[in-house]
């Protein structure tokens, strides 16, 4: 925390599209959605509208014993977007949440159907899924892990596929081979598809998924398809899995972070029949006793609801062509003999510095403001998730900056 003082945080008041506003007056194109939640830009008048709109017709009620219709609208609408594979929701607040209710899911179902020797998680190395205790024990990220290493589950890592290191292959037998030595033991492996964003976002194909979903369901494995980062059109589907098999879906996907247009706190869990069934008793002891005093709050889920109504207007072609714009634009960076790795899948665009030097990130960060962006780097990966409201001039700003950056933050090491 000591790093404040020579990085100070920025005091903002206010924000339009995909542009915020300081104290001063100063403006930054926010080219990282704010951690990747803005996906319509700030303060969008239709999501404002509907929040104000729902505010004054109920603020909350609880869902234990209680039901309202926008909940009700939001998760039929999600389901439907499945093609019904996955036709249960549960509701929460945030993404770590949401990782953890898929995780105690998991566990119990699998408990319940009498494999009570399958206790442990898989994850992929380098991953990141969040920094409550369960969702920590599913991260793969030294930095937030260490402090509470004694508090965390026994997870197995397993190899990461990357197509900078085109290792596709490599990472598929090394999950077999786990899964024939100790598949047993597994209720779950969780993944984020596409995109790994927070171990410096590397990517991989679909058809890697589709192995790995192929793996999972041979050795009874349930998958958890993480999408709290990479859903809600950032890879160029509203769910990224869409890209994989929409006739074969994982026993588990979260959303969160977009979810909302980034105006409310979320999340959604959406899970296979097995599961649901697994809790369907009039045994109380069997039902899956897990709450949160917000969940399926109706100002967020009207919210959500708007930004289904984007998604149902034609937002995915939007998406298509904004990442042509963002490609064509850092089209300039090929060859360019400080980085490497030059990466993108939809809205997520990457590379990786050579020779970043001490404090790259933050460094970058700084000069980024010089040059009206907000960016956070990830290591020596420099990225950008920008909210959908992207033009080719946009586009070619945000090149302009981030070379402008490059090129002052480089030439002080």
């Amino acid at each position: 925390m000591a790093r404040l003082q020579s990085c100070p945080p920025l005091a903002i008041r206010s924000g339009h599209d995909g542009w915020l506003f300081d104290e001063s007056g100063y403006r930054y194109f926010d080219s990282v959605s704010s951690w990747w939640v803005n996906i319509l830009g700030h303060t969008n008048h239709r999501i404002t509208e509907a929040i104000v709109r729902q505010a004054n017709e109920l603020s909350h009620v609880m869902l234990g014993g209680c039901t309202h219709e926008p909940a009700v609208k939001l998760a039929e609408r999600l389901a439907l977007k499945t093609g019904q594979h996955l036709g249960h929701v549960f509701f929460a607040s945030d993404g770590s949440s949401a990782v953890e209710i898929a995780l105690k899911q998991c566990f119990h179902a699998k408990a319940i159907q009498g494999q009570t020797a399958r206790k442990r998680f898989a994850c992929l190395r380098n991953s990141y899924h969040g920094e409550t205790i369960g969702a920590l024990s599913v991260t793969d990220v030294p930095l937030f892990q260490n402090s509470y290493r004694a508090l965390l589950n026994d997870t197995i890592i397993i190899d990461s596929p990357d197509n900078r290191a085109n290792n596709e292959n490599e990472a598929l037998k090394a999950l077999s081979d786990l899964l024939e030595k100790q598949g047993h033991e597994l209720c779950a492996l969780i993944i984020e598809p596409r995109v790994q964003c927070g171990g410096g976002m590397s990517m991989h194909s679909a058809q890697y998924l589709r192995q790995v979903r192929q793996l999972t369901r041979q050795h009874g494995v349930y998958l958890i398809a993480d999408e709290i980062a990479v859903g809600c059109g950032r890879t160029g589907t509203f769910f990224a899995w869409e890209q994989v098999n929409e006739a074969d879906w994982p026993d588990a996907v979260l959303l969160s972070k977009g979810i909302t247009g980034g105006n409310l706190p979320l999340s959604v869990v959406l899970s296979s029949e097995e599961i649901f069934e697994s809790f369907l008793s009039d045994d109380f002891t069997r039902g899956f006793l897990h709450s949160h005093s917000y969940t399926g709050n109706p100002i967020a889920c009207a919210a959500a609801n708007v930004v289904l109504d984007y998604f149902d207007e034609g937002l995915e072609d939007t998406i298509h062509q904004q990442s042509k714009f963002l490609s064509h634009a850092f089209s300039r960076f090929d060859g360019d003999s400080r980085i490497s790795g030059l990466r993108q899948c939809g809205m997520i665009l990457a590379f990786d510095v050579k020779d970043a030097g001490e404090n790259f990130a933050e460094r970058f960060h700084l000069q980024g403001r010089t040059e009206e962006i907000l960016t956070r780097p990830i290591g020596n990966t420099v990225y950008l998730m920008p909210p959908y409201v992207l033009s080719q001039e946009l586009a070619d700003f945000l090149a302009d900056a981030i070379a402008k950056c490059l090129d002052k933050v480089l030439n002080r090491c």
